[in-house]
């Protein structure tokens, strides 16, 4: 008798997923990407670069706009970045936006330059001038005309994408100097996931973050009151930003009001498996595994937040929670 394997014809998953596999997941369809879109960006330094990927079937399909990190890859912080999410969240249904923020070593831009070194509040304006022109996008992208729906639209962000995430969601800055409050949230954004994004700031920061990076002094979660997932990992510490462990990344969850969902990456550090580039260099903790595990309990939420299907995120935590060592959910 054979003991050969049989292998299905064409595999959906990565063949070292492992236990990520039993999450449940809805069968993919190709995609199509296109970038560099350029959209003109009159008072910006640069005129806006974007990519956009969505799948070549559905109908009224719900947009995603994902705002990259600011780490020191020649290409990840960029358009060019985030394809382990951009590609499965499309695959699954979504129009993914990717912008490249004036913050990307990719423009590398001089540290005189009007919001340098981290752009905060270009990045915030970067994605709400990308929903002002939808259309234009929409014209530009071969079979996407017709099949955006405008009334589900949430943004994701990593790392400093994700404190640009809870700015679009309701967070406010203080601005250390002149002590004026910041409150940039667009009401079009119905959802968002913040995946590793920085905490408090105050005594919370490191004396290099503190002294060099003024935007993340005075953040407040309070009135980040739209629906959020924040994604974090357990072993995520970062001593030259914050005088605290991995629980810094999960303040956005902590001091917010709900309703809220944290989703814990067990043994995840700042690159949580590598969700911002297929074997990244950045990347300290490469695990299929663990990338999986995120790409398909951030569909599942997506798809519940967005009213693509209501049981989606509950069958997720459900299988999740049979899965020891993976993961963990709370909610509020």
């Amino acid at each position: 008798m054979s003991t050969e394997t049989t292998l299905p014809r064409v595999p959906n998953d990565h063949a070292l997923v492992g236990d990520a596999a039993n999450l449940p997941s809805s069968t993919p369809v190709p995609v199509i990407s296109v970038s560099p879109l350029v959209l003109p960006y009159p008072g910006r330094i640069v005129d806006l670069q974007l990519r956009v990927s969505a799948p070549i079937t559905g109908s009224n399909l719900p947009i995603v706009l994902l705002s990259h990190g600011h780490g020191m890859s020649n290409h990840l912080s960029s358009l060019n970045g985030y394809g382990p999410l951009a590609s499965f969240w499309a695959s699954h249904g979504f129009v993914v936006i990717q912008p490249t923020h004036l913050s990307s070593k990719s423009l590398s831009l001089p540290p005189t330059a009007p919001g340098a070194p981290l752009f905060w509040r270009s990045r915030v304006e970067d994605m709400s001038f990308i929903l002002d022109h939808l259309d234009t996008i929409e014209s530009h992208v071969p079979t996407l005309q017709g099949r955006l729906d405008r009334s589900r639209i949430a943004v994701a962000g990593h790392s400093l994408g994700g404190q640009t995430a809870t700015l679009l969601l309701g967070a406010t800055l203080t601005d250390p100097d002149s002590g004026e409050v910041y409150s940039l949230p667009d009401p079009r954004v119905k959802a968002g996931i913040v995946i590793a994004a920085p905490g408090n700031g105050g005594k919370d920061l490191s004396t290099f973050a503190y002294e060099n990076f003024t935007c993340l002094r005075h953040p407040s979660f309070a009135e980040m009151k739209t629906r959020a997932l924040i994604v974090a990992g357990d072993k995520d510490i970062s001593p030259y930003l914050s005088t605290r462990g991995a629980d810094w990344r999960a303040d956005a969850y902590e001091h917010s009001p709900g309703p809220k969902d944290l989703l814990t990456l067990v043994g995840g550090e700042h690159g949580l498996g590598g969700i911002a580039g297929y074997d990244a260099k950045e990347t300290t903790d490469e695990s299929p595994l663990m990338v999986a595990v995120v790409q398909r309990m951030t569909v599942a939420w997506l798809k519940s937040a967005l009213g693509e299907s209501g049981e989606a995120w509950g069958e997720a935590c459900k299988a999740l929670e049979g899965l020891r060592g993976l993961g963990r959910v709370a909610s509020k």
